[in-house]
């Protein structure tokens, strides 16, 4: 797909990827079932074949448009950014803050506005494993894109991202997805109670940061939308009151979650029981 998307342009790629897209939604009956009800409640009517397709080829469309972000051709697409005033002004109050994604929409977006904007630098948090698999991607896709990537489960781990704070990066990482026996924190969600890790807002609230929540919505065609929303600042709670503090801000992200699904439905990348009882 490199090869066909950079030899003959994104037009072809997305016409291979047509066929991909129909291919997982004829053959992956777990997933096909985990989107529809996705879809049914975000909808709020039942979800029919094209609703299904329509999902996940806009999950394929934004994995597919990272070969031509990682590559720098920020011309092919039409990006519009909401809400980073507010990140920018928080930047000159204080270096650094801490930006709570999801696999909603595409990340690499983030990453793009960033090259693009002069004196905005964003790092990546994330699990080791997944740590090696992005940069085995990127190294496949342009060995130049390689970026600034925090792997979690070390010591040093804390202390990278507070020297990266320190130097005014903003640190992304994506919050709507625990691992294993990971702590969570149950809220409500399009309706239901659904399990949120805890583990990114007691770092927040150690780091006593600013978080903003941020999501690029892909719109269709060559359209995105990058929001950016502050969603709780821990940078004077006192420690009694870390826990009430985190739950609210779990909340408020979950609650915006919501309103971007709403906004936004195809682009909700979790392909599982997301809802499933603990």
């Amino acid at each position: 797909m490199v090869w066909i998307s950079l030899s003959f342009g994104r037009r072809m790629g997305r016409v291979v990827l047509h066929g991909i897209a129909v291919y997982f939604v004829l053959f992956a009956p777990a997933a096909r079932r985990a989107s529809r009800a996705y879809l049914h409640k975000v909808l709020g009517r039942w979800a029919t074949w094209r609703d299904g397709y329509r999902h996940v080829f806009s999950f394929a469309s934004t994995i597919h448009d990272r070969i031509y972000l990682l590559n720098d051709r920020f011309d092919l697409f039409d990006v519009e950014v909401v809400g980073d005033k507010a990140v920018l002004e928080q930047l000159q109050r204080q270096p650094g803050a801490l930006l709570m994604g999801a696999h909603l929409g595409s990340f690499e977006v983030l990453r793009a506005m960033g090259r693009g904007k002069k004196g905005l630098r964003v790092a990546m948090l994330m699990y080791e494993q997944n740590a090696r698999k992005l940069n085995a991607t990127l190294a496949a896709i342009n060995p130049k894109a390689m970026q600034d990537i925090i792997s979690l489960g070390h010591l040093e781990s804390m202390l990278e991202v507070r020297d990266k704070l320190d130097q005014g990066f903003l640190v992304g990482m994506l919050a709507d997805r625990s691992l294993n026996d990971d702590p969570a924190l149950s809220v409500e969600f399009l309706g239901e109670p659904a399990a949120f890790p805890l583990g990114p807002w007691r770092m927040a609230a150690l780091l006593k940061r600013p978080v903003f929540l941020m999501a690029g919505l892909y719109l269709g065609g060559n359209r995105y939308q990058l929001h950016f929303e502050p969603l709780a600042d821990f940078s004077h709670v006192k420690r009694g009151d870390r826990d009430a503090a985190i739950h609210n801000a779990v909340q408020a992200y979950a609650d915006s979650l919501a309103r971007l699904c709403q906004l936004a439905p195809y682009n909700w990348f979790n392909f599982f029981d997301f809802w499933q009882k603990k």
